[in-house]
């Protein structure tokens, strides 16, 4: 019996006492049941009398003994008890509590999914990094998990669209492309570009690629005086500069999608900043954040009057000079968002962002959305890696390509996933790379892939599934580990809603060492000279069901689960 499926029986009590008394209990939406502090207490223990009981009007000890006796006829449920003023704390029979192996292998890839945040709609932007130069260290951990947030969010049933916002309007786009093209000239970097090798690497794809418009670029460059080892920018025409900048900009983003996609992240959107501008996007949001009666002119400048919303201070959403800030786009984005029928909003910042928590929040609310349920902002740490090396690549940065050659994919990504976002972080390299049960990710891979030997074993032996008896997996191990996989779905479902993908983790870690100590102890292929009986076949399904949710907890981390080790 799953706890869905006691959730279930204890909603079918509560109408069963409702018709024979005529009591008015409205079982609530978010019935909790939960394993006890202390598992002598029983499986699984609910305390839904003290949630309906007062508003019922019923004593709460009154009500529960009633349900626990509803309970206890249910041929799943072996015994239900009162505790306290109105907890029931329920043991399930042997042969139900067996039987969960069965509908999770049966389930397979679905087991632990559910529909606790069915019908929420939730756009989450992170990484976000600017196009200019490769990923880094910095964006490490919001890549790893901003991805695990998004998988588990889908796995509560969530409708959720993960987005990239390419930062690719300002300044900084010209000093990318001029840097490009002092490579280009054989000449250094301007004064505050880009010196990186990865910006000679754009030059010389350019050339390979694309002769003509190298041929353009040095044909028409003109170079001031200055000083060669800060110089000023070269001087080309308007539609050649355009051009080379579109060109570098493509490569460089090509080169993080491909960064990401070897880190096992994905987006469904990657949306433009540019984009903005160039639908006339901003100046739209500023009059619609105008028509709500929140924007002000001073000084020539238009502002937004966030100060009623929380802020530190009201700001500036277009300049004197006319040209709109970095916030109006933010505003704009905002507004794009909820236009395209995004209901929950979530940013993934880093920890220099702490100040943008309000002004977003601000936004928000003078858009006309309830900062408390529309928007949320999650602030990461920042991590470090011991002895990691700056990139030759890119000079001044430890770039993301070279932590995952370093490290490996799995042992990076579950490491970040670990841990909360907002406690700083510290790899260890030489713990993440050896093979011992220090290193977390290697623990609970060696766990799925221990289950994978015995299940080869099983059928070399000859075992098969078709003799399940659930009420054969009686021995103490079993017990605690079958509590462990029922509890999956309600750790996926609390990951979800607290946006803490490290429970799931540390729930992994947990469960291979209960499954490690059932492999100790209980034999899935009987000794020489034994005969196989239906035991054999039950702890088979046992060691799937293991399989299954531990290969599904890795999935949700963006970790692999390896058959062999």
């Amino acid at each position: 019996m799953t706890p869905e499926q006691l959730k279930e029986a204890i909603r079918s009590a509560i109408g069963q006492l409702n018709m024979q008394h005529g009591y008015a209990i409205e079982a609530p939406a978010r019935l909790v049941v939960e394993r006890p502090k202390n598992r002598a207490h029983g499986d699984w223990s609910s305390n839904v009398a003290l949630q309906t009981a007062k508003k019922a009007g019923l004593n709460p000890r009154d009500l529960a003994t009633e349900i626990a006796e509803v309970l206890a006829a249910d041929e799943g449920i072996d015994t239900a008890e009162v505790a306290g003023p109105g907890f029931i704390n329920i043991t399930l029979a042997a042969g139900a509590a067996g039987a969960l192996a069965a509908d999770i292998v049966t389930a397979g890839d679905d087991y632990g999914r559910t529909k606790t945040l069915a019908g929420h709609i939730i756009n989450m932007e992170f990484v976000s990094a600017n196009p200019t130069g490769p990923l880094h260290l910095g964006h490490t951990r919001w890549a790893a998990l901003g991805d695990a947030i998004a998988r588990v969010l889908a796995a509560a049933g969530a409708n959720v669209t993960a987005e990239y916002y390419i930062n690719d309007a300002g300044a900084q786009m010209d000093v990318f492309a001029d840097s490009v093209v002092a490579r280009m000239l054989g000449r250094n970097v301007p004064a505050g570009g880009y010196p990186g090798g990865y910006v000679t690497e754009i030059a010389e794809t350019i050339a390979a690629q694309d002769p003509e418009l190298t041929a353009e670029v040095k044909a028409t460059a003109q170079v001031p005086e200055s000083d060669p080892e800060e110089p000023a920018p070269a001087v080309i025409p308007d539609d050649v500069r355009a051009r080379l900048r579109a060109r570098a900009y493509e490569l460089q983003m090509a080169d993080i999608r491909d960064t990401l996609a070897d880190f096992d992240v994905s987006f469904d959107v990657w949306f433009s900043e540019a984009s903005l501008h160039n639908s006339n996007a901003v100046t739209e949001a500023v009059n619609r954040l105008r028509e709500q009666g929140h924007v002000y002119d001073e000084g020539g400048a238009v502002w937004l009057r966030t100060t009623e919303f929380g802020d530190d201070k009201d700001r500036v959403l277009i300049r004197a000079d006319g040209n709109p800030t970095y916030f109006a786009a933010d505003a704009a984005y905002y507004l794009d968002k909820k236009d395209r029928g995004f209901i929950e909003k979530i940013y993934l910042l880093g920890a220099d962002h702490h100040g943008y928590v309000g002004r977003l929040k601000a936004i928000a609310a003078a858009a006309g959305d309830d900062p408390e349920k529309n928007i949320e902002v999650l602030i990461g740490q920042l991590i470090k890696v011991n002895g990691a090396k700056l990139s030759k690549r890119a000079g001044n940065i430890i770039e993301l390509r070279d932590i995952i050659n370093w490290l490996g994919r799995d042992a990076v990504r579950y490491s970040l996933a670990r841990q909360p976002a907002d406690s700083p972080l510290t790899l260890d390299p030489e713990v993440l790379r050896s093979a011992s049960n220090d290193n977390p990710v290697y623990y609970v891979q060696y766990a799925h892939a221990r289950s994978q030997s015995v299940a080869r074993n099983a059928e070399a032996a000859g075992i098969t599934t078709e003799a399940f008896d659930a009420s054969t997996l009686a021995h103490a191990t079993e017990a605690a580990l079958l509590a462990a996989l029922a509890d999956f779905p309600r750790v996926v479902a609390q990951a979800a809603e607290l946006r803490e993908p490290h429970r799931v983790a540390r729930y992994l870690e947990s469960l291979a060492g209960t499954f490690h100590k059932w492999y100790d102890s209980c034999r899935v292929t009987p000794r020489a000279g034994e005969d196989i009986e239906p035991v054999h076949s039950s702890r088979l399904v046992l060691d799937l069901a293991t399989a299954t949710v531990l290969r599904n907890g890795l999935r949700l981390l963006g970790v692999s689960a390896p058959e062999r080790m």
